[in-house]
């Protein structure tokens, strides 16, 4: 088992105690999904971003080398099981305007072109077996 692995898990194992459990069972999607997004090659650089004003959050944000270099803020969302329908259907307009809102801080701040930027959302269903779908560039800046 990888050093990360083992971090994930201890992590999880104390967010099981400490947060309740719908929020716990977010930040292990998070996690799943963060070493997916490794796994692919992309380069994690904000986890649970929050703007200034507190009120928006980017679950991840990842470069993804290659032609061209995409600036990707992924939305992640996250069951136990697929029963009650798939998860990424709870990303409203309310939650993309919220992510937009939230990129284009990001690049203020960070001084990185919006022209680079892509929007992506990853599901993960824990219930019967670990899966996680990859929607890629799953909608613009509108």
């Amino acid at each position: 088992m990888s050093v990360w692995r083992l971090v994930d898990r201890l992590r999880q194992w104390v967010d099981s105690w400490t947060l309740a459990p719908g929020h716990a069972l977010g930040r292990r999607g998070e996690d799943a999904a963060h070493r997916y997004l490794q796994g692919l090659g992309y380069r994690v650089v904000g986890r649970n971003w929050r703007s200034r004003d507190g009120k928006k959050e980017l679950d991840l944000i990842a470069w993804q080398t290659g032609e061209p270099d995409r600036l990707v803020i992924v939305e992640v969302k996250s069951r136990r099981t697929n029963e009650v329908g798939a998860p990424e259907r709870n990303v409203d307009r309310t939650k993309l305007w919220g992510m937009k809102w939230g990129a284009s801080e990001f690049c203020r701040q960070n001084r990185v072109d919006e022209g680079l930027v892509r929007f992506d959302v990853i599901s993960v269903v824990f219930e019967p077996e670990l899966r996680i779908e990859h929607d890629v560039d799953a909608f613009g800046w509108l």
